[in-house]
């Protein structure tokens, strides 16, 4: 990338991803960079893959859940197009790594509303759950114990009994109890998994 190039994008990027400073982005765009050059895939001029983002989340953060991972990919994906632009990799990570609680809950409940219907129904609720649960063999029919669960989250967040949370449901019961921010399964970075990403990150990159 062009010295111009990578200057343009740091101005334009420390105003939209607003969580991080120009030196933090421009260590972003360059871990970009890097990234999608070690990949030698044949999306590498425009950006990352599925399979190239899902690496990087589960080296990067741990995570291991394949659904978890794809509803983070389109999340990130803003335009749809089926591959993550420099853009959408330091204003998604604006959010992942440091978002408001407004920008998680917003975040969060996209990643769970699986056909993008602005309600996450019981259905995709016992999808997600069912993924983010380890299944226990002794367990007759563990559908069951995930329906249960999915009973009692409706029972504390559904606020206006349609059987659906819509997001003002979602976001009243998160403000009330911030623990059901990722109560369908985990689709942010924990504390540690983020010092470590954001130290390997803006340390390393600023010796370059």
């Amino acid at each position: 990338m062009s010295a111009k190039r990578l200057q343009q994008l740091v101005e334009a990027l420390s105003r939209s991803a607003r969580h991080f400073n120009k030196s933090e982005v421009e260590c972003l765009i360059k871990l970009f960079d890097t990234l999608v050059t070690a990949s030698g895939d044949r999306f590498g001029a425009v950006g990352f893959d599925r399979n190239m983002f899902r690496d990087t989340l589960h080296r990067a953060f741990g995570m291991t859940d394949d659904m978890v991972m794809d509803r983070v990919f389109r999340t990130f994906d803003r335009d749809n197009d089926s591959c993550i632009s420099v853009e959408e990799w330091v204003e998604g990570l604006s959010v992942f790594l440091r978002g408001t609680l407004e920008e998680r809950i917003k975040y969060c409940f996209e990643v769970y509303d699986l056909n993008g219907d602005g309600y996450i129904s019981r259905e995709e609720m016992f999808q997600m759950l069912k993924n983010s649960l380890l299944k226990q063999p002794s367990e007759e029919d563990p559908d069951e114990g995930i329906k249960d669960l999915v009973d009692i989250a409706l029972k504390k967040m559904d606020y206006d009994h349609d059987g659906k949370l819509s997001f003002a449901d979602f976001e009243k019961a998160v403000r009330d109890d911030n623990l059901l921010l990722e109560a369908f399964g985990p689709c942010l970075p924990d504390i540690k998994g983020s010092l470590a990403f954001e130290k390997k990150t803006f340390k390393e990159n600023r010796k370059l």
